[in-house]
């Protein structure tokens, strides 16, 4: 089996080079060294979220879009199968993505979880519009601002995703969070 990394090395070359970009040219365009893309692109490191995203940005492409590219799952829905909900994640977290076929979407609606220890990066988050989400099974620390609190199962948040926020499982089992954000961000 692929790992993840690999497959993400491999996606944003081919990305890259299909929308006519160089490496300097993307890595000038989203304020990162030439070696960040290069590293990348050889699996040599494994970006987190945010900085995956920072980069696809300057290509421009979503992270739903990213990861999706060669899928043939599911015509639209309005049902979709766990199978038909692809891994948008990077690294540790897994984000399924619900809807990924849905012709016009105008949210995002996530199944994430999180190994324990994981987070989504030492950098906070940070994008417009709003989140919300219950945690179904384990205990996620979030942190909104300088506000940080840690829920459980049955607990839910609802903020400005302009607000910069980061979630971290301080378990020790999976965390699993069901969440949508508007506008649609992956």
């Amino acid at each position: 089996m692929r790992s993840r990394a690999l497959e993400i090395g491999e996606r944003l070359r081919a990305v890259r080079q299909s929308k006519g970009l160089s490496q300097r040219e993307l890595a000038r365009k989203v304020g990162v060294t030439n070696s960040t893309i290069s590293l990348i692109e050889q699996d040599k490191v494994s970006p987190s979220i945010s900085s995956l995203k920072k980069v696809l940005d300057g290509i421009p492409i979503s992270l739903a879009d990213f990861f999706t590219l060669d899928s043939k799952l599911g015509d639209g829905g309005p049902f979709y199968g766990a199978d038909e909900m692809p891994d948008i994640g990077s690294g540790e977290v897994h984000y399924y993505l619900v809807g990924q076929h849905f012709p016009t979407p105008k949210m995002c609606v996530l199944r994430e979880v999180m190994p324990p220890g994981s987070d989504t990066g030492a950098d906070m988050l940070s994008h417009d519009g709003e989140e919300g989400g219950v945690v179904l099974d384990g205990q996620v620390e979030i942190q909104i601002g300088d506000d940080k609190r840690v829920l459980g199962p049955g607990e839910g948040y609802y903020f400005d995703t302009r607000l910069p926020h980061r979630f971290r499982n301080c378990g020790e089992q999976d965390a699993v969070i069901v969440s949508a954000s508007t506008p649609r961000t992956f």
